[in-house]
């Protein structure tokens, strides 16, 4: 069993990473709300991160009827719900929910 300081010493660090870890966000929050990348990041990324999701969810799909078909419609709809609503997380789960329901229930 460890020694008692050596608990406390561990303990110590433990508390000090973990403040620090929260502590240093808020520390450079500042400087970079008012940094030209940052705001070009903050509206460029969304639609680069669709677009990766993308290419690696339609990297495998075979060209059967049966598999490209079900792809095709949802990448139709999420790109579709994406310029209607300009909403991430609704064109993500709608673009599943069509994949997942012509996948397995209608071209099952």
């Amino acid at each position: 069993m460890p020694d008692v300081s050596y608990l406390l010493a561990a303990l110590a660090v433990i508390m000090g990473v973990t403040f620090a870890l929260r502590a240093v966000p808020f520390a450079v929050i500042a400087p970079l709300r008012s940094s030209a990348l940052v705001h070009y990041l903050g509206a460029h990324m969304p639609v680069g991160i669709m677009l990766i999701l993308a290419v690696y969810t339609l990297r495998n799909v075979s060209m059967a009827p049966a598999s490209l078909v079900p792809a095709g419609v949802a990448l139709t709809v999420t790109v579709g719900l994406h310029l209607w609503r300009s909403h991430a997380l609704l064109s993500i789960v709608g673009g599943t929910a069509a994949y997942m329901v012509l996948a397995n229930w209608v071209f099952s």
